[in-house]
């Protein structure tokens, strides 16, 4: 069953991950004070609810390999952008992560 986030009513289907991104970095290693502009976009986040998996070409199904409350790194340029409150989080598929961090 899929597991439900406390901060969203947002439950993610088949083998869906919602990942709520890390902050970027206010500074750099040398201590230089970053302007939001000029902050890229982590790409490590929280996943925050999963979906219940999928299932293969011969109909067995293919559990999820992730769990909810994980940090996980994940394509940059994959998945899609929801709002949940404020803030912006990300609905990825489970092969879009790269790995558990």
């Amino acid at each position: 069953m899929a597991k439900k986030s406390t901060h969203s009513n947002i439950k993610p289907l088949f083998d869906n991950v919602l990942i709520k991104p890390l902050e970027a970095e206010a500074r750099t290693a040398s201590g230089i004070v970053l302007p939001d502009t000029a902050k890229e976009k982590p790409q490590i986040g929280e996943i925050m609810a999963i979906g219940t998996g999928t299932t293969n070409d011969s109909g067995k199904h293919i559990p999820m390999v992730v769990k909810v409350g994980q940090k996980v790194m994940y394509k940059k340029w994959g998945g899609n952008e929801v709002k949940v409150g404020t803030e912006e989080w990300l609905l990825v598929e489970q092969k879009d992560i790269l790995a558990i961090v």
